[in-house]
This record gives structure tokens, C-alpha cells and sequence, in this order.
């Protein structure tokens, strides 16, 4: 299930466009009314579509911002997974598995871990 991760990429479906400076992607969760009006759309194509088989639309239809390429995305949780490996010091993912363990961090370790008393940029 990576449709939020993948959503505005290149590769994923819809087209690209520019709105007050910014690039982004229209997409469309599979059981939004759009998405099931093309099916019906597409079934029917030599027909004229006098009615539509009701149905409860469940999916969205937004704009997400444009991300790039897929692989770019696929980049970074590589390094992520790579560098979880480095912390329980594995070197294949099945070692992960077997030396991994997950710690219960407080509010205030979980704050100390991440960039602190500086201006991120």
C-alpha cells in the first residue's frame, strides 16, 4: 500500500501542473466518483451513457505536490532500511530481523534525537 508515498510522482498517473508557482499532480483514490465514472466510461464505450450504476463513491480526488521520480522516493528508504541495518549492526535483512528490537523513547528522548536548539533550513 504506497499510494500516498507514490501519489505526484512522475510515474504515477495524472498530469502535471503549475499552480501559483508550485508543480503538482491531481490524483484520484481507485473508489472516487471519477474513477468509477471512467470505468463505467470505459466499459461502455460504443453505448451512450443515459444512467450510471449507482454506487457509493469511497476514494478522493485531490492535488498532492509533484515529487519527482519514483526512484528518488525508492532512494531514500533504502538508505533508511540501510541505515537501520547499521544500528543493530546487520548486514542482510534477515539479520535485521533476528538482532533488531524496538525501545520505548519518552517525549523527551524523542526530542533529543532529532536536531535541536538550531534553525533548520
Amino acid at each position: 500500500m504506497l499510494g500516498s508515498l507514490l501519489a505526484g510522482t512522475k510515474e504515477a498517473p495524472g498530469l502535471p501542473f503549475i499552480k501559483n508557482g508550485k508543480k503538482y499532480k491531481v490524483i484520484r483514490g481507485m473508489a472516487s466518483f471519477g474513477a468509477n465514472l471512467g470505468r463505467e466510461v470505459n466499459e461502455r464505450k460504443n453505448t451512450l451513457l443515459k444512467e450510471i450504476k449507482p454506487f457509493v463513491p469511497e476514494g478522493v480526488e485531490a492535488i498532492v505536490p509533484y515529487k519527482g521520480e519514483v526512484i528518488d522516493i525508492i532512494t531514500q528508504l533504502i538508505g533508511g532500511v540501510l541505515s537501520g541495518m547499521s544500528y543493530c549492526g546487520a548486514s542482510t535483512i534477515n539479520e535485521m530481523h533476528k538482532k533488531g528490537c524496538f525501545v520505548q523513547m519518552t517525549s523527551g528522548g524523542l526530542r533529543e534525537s532529532h536536531a535541536h536548539d538550531v534553525i533548520v533550513a
